[in-house]
């Protein structure tokens, strides 16, 4: 079955969202791991490698409007736990300790604003 035209619509923004993300993180010296990484728990939107070490799980949020909400507001407690189980599959697949963090990227009206540290 096809996609509708506004799914497609949030599909193109949301893909604009973490190009936007990316191109931020790769200027503040950021390794790009994973892009959609996919594990049994979800996909988380970026995986990356910081200047500092840690692995950080990128939430990206990107909205046109505000009516909902702001981006950010967007992850929710169930979104953290399925991060959480994410970085764990992260860490066995890896068969090692590994520094995580989980970061939010918040995409408004073309504009980032990044939250490391989002949630623990």
């Amino acid at each position: 079955m096809q996609n509708s035209p506004q799914d497609l619509r949030k599909k193109i923004l949301g893909r604009q969202g973490e190009e936007l993300t990316c191109k931020y993180l790769k200027k503040h010296h950021y390794k790009i791991l994973k892009r959609n990484y996919t594990t049994p728990f979800g996909e988380a939107d970026i995986v990356a490698l910081s200047p500092d070490g840690y692995t950080c799980f990128v939430e990206v949020k990107t909205r046109e409007s505000d009516a909902f909400g702001l981006p950010a507001e967007a992850v929710t407690r169930e979104k953290e736990r399925r991060y959480r189980l994410m970085a764990g599959y992260w860490c066995a697949s890896a068969r090692r300790e590994v520094p995580i963090r989980f970061d939010v990227a918040s995409v408004w009206e073309g504009e980032l604003e990044y939250f490391e540290n989002a949630f623990i």
